[in-house]
C-alpha cells in the first residue's frame, strides 16, 4: 500500500470522485463545460493529496494540500450549480456536500 492510500482524506476524495463520475454520465447535452469542470476538480483532490505525500518539504506538502482543498471547495460550488439547474437529485448533492465537508476539514487540519 502506498502512503497516500492510508489517509482517510484520500479515501474520501476517491469516494467523492466516484460519486461525481456517476453523475456526469447523466448530465443532459449542453452541460459539457460544467461536467468537465466537475470532472477536473474532483480528480484534482485525490491527485494532489497523493502528490503531497511524496513531497520533499513541508512547504511543498502544504501547497499540494491547499490545492486539493481549493478543488474540494470548487466541487462544492459546482454541486450548488447542479442543484439550481436541476442536474442532480437533492439526495446526491447532500451526500456529496457531506463528503466535501469532511475532506475540507481534514485538509484544513493537515495544512496548519
Amino acid at each position: 500500500m502506498l502512503g497516500h492510500e492510508k489517509l482517510d482524506v484520500y479515501r474520501c476524495g476517491i469516494e467523492f470522485l466516484a460519486l461525481a463520475s456517476k453523475q456526469l454520465d447523466a448530465f443532459p447535452r449542453g452541460n459539457a463545460g460544467l461536467a468537465d469542470q466537475l470532472r477536473r476538480a474532483s480528480l484534482s483532490m485525490p491527485l494532489n493529496i497523493a502528490e503531497s505525500v511524496g513531497s520533499r518539504g513541508a512547504g511543498e506538502r502544504r501547497r499540494f494540500l491547499s490545492i486539493a482543498r481549493g478543488s474540494a471547495m470548487e466541487c462544492g460550488a459546482i454541486l450548488d450549480v447542479c442543484r439550481v439547474l436541476g442536474l442532480m437529485e437533492e439526495e446526491t448533492v447532500v451526500e456529496g456536500k457531506e463528503l466535501l465537508v469532511r475532506i475540507v476539514s481534514m485538509l484544513t487540519k493537515m495544512t496548519v
